[in-house]
């Protein structure tokens, strides 16, 4: 118990040290308006920089990170059907495409999907 609190301790007190020297050494100047600005190869830009994007895009690539995970956990579930019982595995695997599916449907009935209005 003692080796472990030390352990701890050392721990602690050197993630405190490595956090307190990072912050010093990334202490940063003074920010004024020129040096926040873009620069475009010495030229004013032509336009702002912090122009919003769109929406739909964003939506669009939310839905591919979250189909893109859902593979990821669905590949493992191949793996598992030789070990494990064939009604357990299968009603697992159909409640979660049918979630998935639902979340797909409801994506799809309320125009997320719609590229162009």
């Amino acid at each position: 118990m003692y080796m472990l609190m030390i352990t701890a301790t050392i721990a602690l007190m050197i993630s405190m040290g490595l956090m307190a020297l990072c912050t010093v050494i990334s202490k940063k100047g003074i920010m004024d308006q020129e040096k926040m600005s873009p620069f475009e190869c010495g030229f004013d830009p032509c336009s702002s920089a912090r122009i919003p994007f769109s929406i739909q895009f964003f939506l669009i690539a939310v839905l591919f990170l979250i189909f893109d995970i859902e593979i990821v956990i669905i590949m493992p579930m191949a793996v598992t059907m030789k070990t494990s019982m064939a009604t357990q595995w299968f009603s697992t695997v159909s409640i979660f495409v049918l979630v998935i599916l639902m979340g797909l449907f409801h994506e799809w009935k309320n125009g997320v999907l719609e590229w162009a209005k």
